[in-house]
């Protein structure tokens, strides 16, 4: 009885480890290569695996927002892809370094050449370098359509809701962060107390997250050299000034 006991708890707990392990469904989904801060410009890459084990994707297409048009929208040649970029009229004048855009894009399409294209097992990204980005946005949608060798679309399309669940075929999501201060001007340090602040940075550095960075050690012993230095220097000078008998 006991052994039976201990032979269903271990194939319950075999059964929550299988569960656990389980890895979720896959989506397109866009990352970006540098941080996304309103205002800037940054390269994102949209991934796209492939979720068939008998197909292959052939075919990517992304929208991009019309709420919030981009004025430059520059896709990265890829072998094996034919890439079409598809502009029109933006809604409302938007202008660009004092230039008004008679033009935004409004969808990237890529084609997989030949018998290429993301075959199963693999992955793909698409990348595209994207910019002024909206100041008073805190994302940007952008809608995808996955098509496979076979014929079938999947349509990436559903904005996900804060507070409520992902959807099935959630949309790719830009968060954008906050603009980026131009902070200039910072007065470099003079000579004296130089060791003692270099060392105060080090401990700083040491003291935070990766602080066994090689910056922070490389600034401990230059303090710990420039303070030695002084204190030989001070006791030198002393000597010096002392009278003899």
């Amino acid at each position: 009885m006991k052994t039976s006991r201990l032979a269903a708890a271990a194939a319950v707990a075999g059964s929550a480890v299988l569960a656990l392990s389980a890895p979720a469904s896959a989506h397109v989904g866009v990352q970006p290569e540098t941080t996304p801060a309103k205002g800037g410009y940054v390269v994102v890459d949209f991934k796209v695996p492939n979720e068939r084990d008998d197909a292959a994707t052939t075919k990517l297409e992304v929208s991009f927002p019309t709420d919030h048009p981009l004025a430059s929208v520059m896709p990265q040649p890829m072998d094996g892809w034919r890439i079409e970029v598809t502009k029109s009229k933006p809604a409302k004048p938007i202008e660009a370094h004092g230039e008004k855009i008679a033009e935004v894009v409004t969808k990237v399409t890529w084609t997989a050449e030949g018998k290429g294209g993301v075959q199963p097992g693999y992955f793909q990204k698409f990348p595209v370098s994207i910019g002024a980005l909206p100041e008073d946005a805190d994302q940007l949608v952008f809608k995808a359509l996955q098509t496979y060798s076979d014929k079938e679309v999947v349509r990436w399309i559903e904005v996900p809701q804060e507070g409520q669940a992902e959807p099935d075929n959630p949309a790719p999501v830009l968060k954008l962060a906050a603009a980026a201060d131009d902070a200039h001007g910072a007065s470099a340090p003079n000579a004296a107390g130089a060791g003692a602040r270099t060392a105060a940075r080090a401990t700083e550095a040491s003291g935070g997250e990766g602080g066994s960075d090689t910056t922070a050690r490389v600034l401990g012993v230059a303090g710990i050299v420039v303070g030695a230095a002084g204190v030989a220097y001070g006791v030198f000078a002393g000597r010096r000034r002392t009278p003899t008998a």
